[in-house]
């Protein structure tokens, strides 16, 4: 026996609040929890130490996570702005 009621399909309705701004969802947050005491382990539960080990061993991928977790931008002093020196030279056939 059909009903008089159709069901609402992908995308159409009102969609729910989500997830507050800001905050990761479950499984980020999980998964960044277990690399974290993996690694902690790894270093005889001193995260610091499996750090300096893997600076040491795998500088490569060490120097690319030590990228994206420095700051994007250096934000200067505005009472003591920095100074830069550009230089062009030319080159000849040596």
């Amino acid at each position: 026996m059909p009903s008089d009621k159709q069901t609402p399909k992908i995308g159409e309705g009102k969609p729910g609040p989500g997830r507050p701004k800001g905050m990761p969802n479950k499984t980020t947050a999980l998964l960044k929890d277990a690399i974290l005491q993996a690694a902690t382990e790894a270093g005889d539960g001193d995260l610091v130490k499996y750090l300096q080990v893997q600076a040491l061993e795998n500088p490569g991928p060490f120097m690319a996570l030590l990228g994206k977790v420095l700051p994007m931008q250096i934000a200067g002093d505005p009472e003591n702005p920095l100074k830069t020196i550009t230089r062009i030279e030319l080159v000849g056939p040596t």
